[in-house]
């Protein structure tokens, strides 16, 4: 008697995910880690952001253009018509996974389409890095990876959402 073993291979689709971002006009915001505080900025941007399983520097090099150059602070005549670089502002960036929240099934949210810590957090690091060269503005951060407390004055209010894949 002959026994074959049958193998079942389950292919798993996921789906693409993007850099994701928030963007939050403020007139000041904190870091706070284990009730002290890391972090602070005046006027200017907080951003959390967020990799997914797929992505590459080219979302963060996208993500890091549209962040320098919207134009979401008021010029003389109250318009918003200037950047943070025109502003000279403050740049505060918090690293979030939970932006890739998916709850399309049951309640408790899957983060699936996050990138894990190795692919995000070389990511993160070279956004910092980035957005400070090209900007010459003073960015400050969060701890990747660190329970962190966020406190915040949302100046407008102002809060964008965008990602690289949609480009929107």
């Amino acid at each position: 008697m002959v026994m074959r073993k049958t193998i079942h291979f389950v292919k798993i689709f996921i789906k693409k995910s993007e850099m994701r971002a928030i963007i939050q006009r403020v007139s000041e915001a904190s870091v706070f880690i284990a009730n002290k505080k890391h972090s602070s900025i005046d006027q200017g941007l907080l951003v959390f952001a967020g990799w997914g399983h797929d992505d590459i520097t080219k979302d963060s090099d996208w993500m890091i253009r549209k962040i320098l150059n919207m134009r979401i602070f008021k010029d003389h005549e109250d318009v918003m018509n200037r950047s943070i670089i025109e502003i000279q502002g403050q740049i505060l960036v918090v690293s979030q996974f939970t932006l890739h929240a998916s709850i399309k099934k049951g309640n408790r949210p899957s983060y699936i389409r996050s990138a894990n810590t190795e692919t995000a957090k070389p990511l993160y690091d070279d956004f910092l890095e980035k957005l400070w060269r090209i900007s010459n503005l003073p960015i400050k951060s969060g701890v990747f990876g660190a329970d962190m407390e966020i406190k915040l004055i949302n100046d407008g209010p102002i809060t964008i959402n965008i990602d690289s894949k949609n480009k929107e």
